[in-house]
């Protein structure tokens, strides 16, 4: 047994590095430039194409639900009120709402005009729950492979308590939601909010997280400021550089860039070395791959 132990060894490190070289194709809030963004009709059109993740955004309902919103409240550009309206929704804290309320708000028959040719559909922003079932009631049903999810905590300090919770319950409620819909080994939890992924971190080891980053960035500073180094690192793709790319992966870390659309930039962050990109046009991956 002992002559074998270095083959197996050899072996099983072998199929750890294979599969964290396959390239990970994520759809950001679903499939923004076909469906309505954070929808359950943009995941389960983003999971037709070979998307690998789910991306999405949290946020947390009156009585404690994961609702899948990139804003705490309902933007006003694409979302309408129980009665049709549109001034004020801006001011409207999902926090303060049950999901029954939530679900009165139509976040999708008025498309997107920052996306012409989004599919317009009636549609509300669903728990995390509703989307983890529909999600698998369509690998069922087309012997498609379970995806894995990456997950948003949108939180901000001056929104602490007016239209999130508090930074510590809103981490808390995402991790115990993903571990009671056994998610929770396929799930990473991303966010901006450095407060957010420290407080993961520390009660939640375990868990694999992703530090987002939109502003020109020192990478060791950065990491010394989060206190420890996360598995990936998620940075708007146009501050990426290969001397970046490579900065990233002599850390150990993956490199997951936000937000890439167009063919040219998707075929430049693949020849970056990039680990994955998030997009919102997961039907033009098949022209990539």
């Amino acid at each position: 047994m002992y002559f074998f132990l270095p083959f197996l060894l050899a072996f099983a490190t072998s199929m750890i590095q294979t599969d964290q070289n396959s390239f990970d194709w994520q759809g950001h809030r679903g499939c923004r430039g076909h469906y309505p963004e954070n929808s359950i009709p943009a995941f389960l059109h983003a999971l037709s194409t070979p998307v690998t993740t789910l991306e999405m955004d949290a946020a947390i309902s009156k009585e404690g639900l994961v609702i899948i919103s990139h804003e705490p409240w309902f933007n006003p550009s694409i979302c309408r009120g129980p009665q049709g309206e549109q001034e004020g929704l801006e001011k409207v804290a999902i926090h303060d709402l049950t999901y029954d309320q939530i679900k009165q708000y139509d976040c999708g028959s008025w498309g997107n005009p920052r996306f012409p040719d989004q599919h317009a559909l009636k549609t509300y922003k669903p728990s995390l729950e509703d989307v983890v079932h529909a999600v698998r009631a369509y690998c069922a049903d087309n012997q498609r492979p379970f995806p894995s999810f990456n997950i948003e905590i949108k939180s901000q300090p001056e929104w602490d308590g007016i239209f999130t919770p508090a930074v510590e319950s809103f981490a808390d409620t995402l991790v115990a939601a993903c571990r009671a819909l056994d998610i929770l080994s396929v799930t990473t939890i991303q966010s901006f909010d450095l407060r957010a992924l420290k407080v993961v971190h520390d009660h939640d080891p375990e868990v694999t997280l992703s530090l987002l980053v939109e502003e020109d960035f020192d990478l060791d500073s950065l990491l010394d400021e989060l206190g420890f180094v996360p598995l990936i690192i998620s940075p708007y793709y146009r501050l990426l550089t290969p001397e970046i790319v490579q900065a990233c992966h002599r850390r150990q870390m993956l490199v997951l860039p936000w937000t890439v659309n167009e063919l040219d930039d998707m075929r430049k962050m693949k020849a970056m070395g990039v680990d994955g990109l998030i997009t919102d046009y997961v039907d033009r991956i098949e022209q990539i791959r």
